[in-house]
């Protein structure tokens, strides 16, 4: 609309300042070097008159190669099955094999699923073009479904000026554009995943060049059925959490360019760090490295890692003052639930602090030991008893319990509900949408209760150890996992004599 108006307003324009007898030659000119210029971004693509910014996504370092990705082995080679489809299409052709034409990519944020679409792109010598999810959807009418197709149409002219044979598209957070249609959506949603659909369903497995979608979700189960069909995305692919040994892997990765002391025992952090995606293992390093930088050190030493792992953690270190009486109470809550855990599972405390993090006034660093991914009854029982030995310390010094113990009895529920839920409280084996609230809160009471005496009996069974531990935390306000268990060990050798 806007290129018409300008064709027809100009002219007109210039004919009526000559005819008044104005010289227009200069402005003649000025026309022709503006519409030169104009042609020119208009046929590199950075211009566009339809009303709407083109889709230009195209991302040229696909550098990252697969030996770059620490972890994910089985993602990997699976990933890489599915794209010798397209780098060996002639082989494929040869056997009827009808390529692919996307990738489902879903897992935990942070698990490196753009790296593996990156990776993916250079596997393969295409061109890599990338957009989110929330770029596409718009509150103007059809500008998310012209945006699917400018980015499709733009992936094939990319590959034909790189002289590629193939493009990748990568779609992150690509349930926000396709969620399941349930009718209470907004029209425009509905009109951008079905153009993403017709895209889809318009890829050519013959034609050159060759399209592949490569799509990343945290929440494969809100997407709509029709997308993930086969003859879409025909390949659904889990990026898990890593793993001890994918964990090792990629801190060696990302400790390749750092100046590492020999006394960091990386195999030791990464069994301290289960439950970290590859985005915070970066992030902790990186960390480290600045907490050697503030010290002047000329090496990351175990110190510095010690602080990055409490940092990515539980946050920053605050300026949170506490009165002398505040920070005992503290200091007891925090020994309560670092003693109860090395009572029950020796080994398993890496420090005791009493600085304020985050949102808390001290706090116990525990390490998980191996990797768990099944539970049994005793070893939840636990659980819930080291959340709960904070208050119950609490209780056996003061003889009354505080607010701090707040997040504690919402872990401790969340536990006793997996109980519940997976048949080992005794109610047996339950469907819980079967189980009224008050049933399953009543059971909650029942095991946090008998637990809660549990852990009160233990503590007080080692009440002078306690009192004696109690000390030397307040002296030095941080202990070392080792450090502790030391002083337990010797102080429960003092009083077996």
């Amino acid at each position: 609309m806007v290129k018409e108006l300008a064709l027809g307003i100009i002219p007109a324009f210039l004919i009526f300042l000559g005819a008044i007898g104005v010289n227009v030659v200069p402005l003649l000119l000025l026309a022709v070097l503006l519409g030169a210029a104009v042609f020119f971004l208009h046929a590199r693509g950075e211009l566009n008159f339809n009303g709407r910014d083109r889709a230009r996504h195209v991302i040229r370092d696909t550098s990252v190669d697969f030996a770059d990705i620490g972890g994910h082995e089985r993602v990997k080679q699976e990933l890489k099955e599915a794209l010798d489809f397209l780098k060996y299409h002639e082989q494929a052709k040869h056997y009827g094999i009808r390529p692919i034409k996307g990738i489902l990519l879903s897992g935990p944020p942070g698990t490196g699923k753009t790296m593996l679409a990156k990776a993916a792109a250079n596997y393969t010598d295409s061109v890599f073009l990338a957009a989110s999810g929330s770029e596409f959807v718009e509150m103007y009418v059809g500008v998310g479904a012209q945006r699917v197709r400018d980015l499709f149409k733009e992936a094939r002219t990319q590959a034909m000026k790189k002289n590629k044979g193939s493009a990748i598209i990568f779609i992150d957070e690509i349930d926000v554009l396709a969620g399941k249609r349930d009718g209470s959506q907004a029209r425009e949603y509905d009109q951008t995943l079905n153009q993403l659909l017709t895209e889809m369903d318009g890829i050519s497995t013959s034609e050159t060049p060759r399209v592949l979608v490569i799509a990343a979700t945290n929440r494969k189960d809100m997407l709509d059925e029709a997308l993930l069909r086969p003859g879409r995305f025909d390949r659904h692919i889990e990026v898990e959490l890593p793993e001890k040994k994918a964990r090792l892997q990629i801190l060696q990765l990302h400790c390749r360019n750092k100046p590492l002391s020999d006394e960091v025992d990386l195999e030791k952090i990464a069994e301290e760090t289960f439950g970290f995606s590859g985005a915070q293992l970066e992030s902790l390093i990186n960390e480290a490295a600045i907490y050697a930088m503030r010290d002047g050190a000329e090496t990351i030493g175990p110190k510095h890692v010690a602080q990055a792992i409490d940092k990515v953690m539980l946050g920053e270190q605050t300026d949170k003052e506490s009165s002398q009486e505040e920070r005992r109470r503290v200091a007891v809550h925090e020994l309560g639930h670092a003693m109860v855990a090395e009572l029950l599972r020796p080994g398993s405390v890496s420090q005791v602090a009493l600085s304020p993090r985050g949102g808390a006034l001290g706090y116990v660093r525990q390490s998980p030991g191996e990797d768990r991914y099944l539970y049994t009854r005793a070893h939840l029982e636990q659980k819930i008893m080291i959340c709960l030995a904070g208050a119950a310390a609490e209780e056996l010094v003061y003889g009354h319990r505080s607010t701090g113990a707040k997040n504690d009895y919402e872990q401790a529920f969340q536990i006793a509900k997996t109980m519940i839920d997976t048949g080992l409280s005794s109610l047996g084996i339950v469907d819980m949408n079967l189980l009224s609230k008050e049933t399953v809160h009543q059971e909650c009471n029942r095991m946090l209760n008998d637990l809660f005496q549990r852990t009160a009996a233990l503590l007080k069974q080692h009440q002078p150890l306690f009192e004696q531990a109690l000390h030397v935390l307040l002296e030095e306000e941080v202990l070392s996992g080792s450090a502790f268990r030391q002083m337990m060990q010797s102080q429960l050798a003092d009083q077996a004599v």
